[in-house]
């Protein structure tokens, strides 16, 4: 986890970082190490921190070639990266299905990028609550994801959580980080996995394609992940099925079931895109064209969410229907299932 330094002067131009390796971490360069843990930042940054004395390991400065050990406790004191540009309120229609003083739920529609980064600083759910939110402190402390407790990629639909208040916001950050949260996920993966299953492998930056994640079964990179299966529906090619994560990583679904060798109906990063499962017929071809017309994203809907409430103690569980085009889909590939067995038959 990371936290703002308290004592540091000018403490909104640093972040401070503190790690703990792993009891299997094997022995890694710290600067590939931190690279691969801190989300935005480059070598070149991690290795000018070091050189600063900015990079602290069981309390003594290191430099960028000291391999990390397990168990290592690791600081690090980096500059916040400026700003490229003001986040401005944006009226921005919100599909808010419950909110109270402390927090909101939003249903997020597939296309709707979570929170401003490079090329999206505009049209953001972020924009969209800065404005709704406007009259509240967090919303105008000019933090780059004010009241974000977890994220979920832009193609991707379905529910977060919000918090309103400082308090809420730790405190959910913090079941979150502790996996006391319940998350369940809708797919639609190519082929069949199994009735269920559980995927584990550290999840982190792909080392040729840093836009997309890679599995690390033997835990040598990337971060601890866990994910549940369950089937739902088998449609012949495709399956629908549900996922629980214990872990919330980056793209975990969309990794761990490539993983698998199932990857994500109609997902481009993942290889989901193409005709992986099916026949070579032309009638199919076609099918699978209009199916992802259909569909024209990843096959994935945050379906289920689950947490103690920051203020009553109360668990809070939400549930969202699935969005039109993935009912469609799957009612298209119903109709497809059923015509191939009144074939057989």
């Amino acid at each position: 986890m990371s936290f703002t330094e308290e004592n540091t002067d000018n403490t909104e131009l640093f972040e401070h970082h503190r790690i703990v390796a792993d009891a299997g971490q094997g022995a890694l360069r710290i600067d590939k190490f931190l690279f691969n843990r801190l989300d935005n930042t480059s070598r070149t940054r991690i290795k000018n921190a070091a050189i600063a004395g900015n990079i602290v390991v069981n309390d003594q400065t290191v430099k960028p070639n000291y391999k990390v050990r397990p168990g290592d406790v690791i600081k690090v004191l980096l500059a916040h990266p400026p700003r490229e540009t003001d986040l401005l309120p944006e009226e921005i229609p919100l599909d808010i299905i419950y909110e109270d003083d402390s927090l909101l739920i939003v249903n997020k529609e597939p296309g709707m990028v979570v929170h401003p980064g490079v090329g999206n600083y505009s049209g953001t759910l972020v924009n969209g609550l800065m404005y709704y939110l406007r009259e509240l402190p967090l919303f105008r402390s000019g933090e780059m994801r004010p009241g974000l407790v977890h994220r979920i990629d832009k193609n991707t639909s379905g529910l977060l959580v919000i918090a309103k208040t400082e308090y809420a916001l730790n405190n959910l950050g913090r079941q979150f980080f502790d996996h006391t949260s319940g998350r369940k996920y809708t797919a639609i993966v190519w082929g069949n996995p199994g009735e269920k299953g559980t995927i584990t492998g550290n999840i982190g930056r792909n080392p040729k394609n840093r836009k997309i994640m890679h599995v690390f079964p033997d835990g040598s990179e990337g971060k601890p992940a866990l994910t549940h299966f369950r089937l739902i529906e088998d449609l012949s090619y495709v399956t629908v099925i549900e996922c629980e994560l214990e872990t919330g990583r980056t793209h975990q679904i969309r990794a761990h079931m490539n993983f698998i060798n199932h990857p994500l109906f109609n997902d481009p990063e993942y290889g989901g895109d193409k005709i992986l499962r099916g026949t070579t017929f032309t009638k199919y071809q076609q099918f699978i064209k209009n199916c992802f017309n259909i569909l024209p994203r990843q096959a994935l809907h945050a379906r289920y969410l689950s947490f103690d409430h920051p203020d009553t103690g109360r668990r809070m569980e939400f549930e969202s229907d699935l969005p039109d085009d993935m009912q469609e889909l799957i009612d298209k590939w119903r109709k497809y299932t059923s015509g191939r067995r009144e074939e057989e038959i």
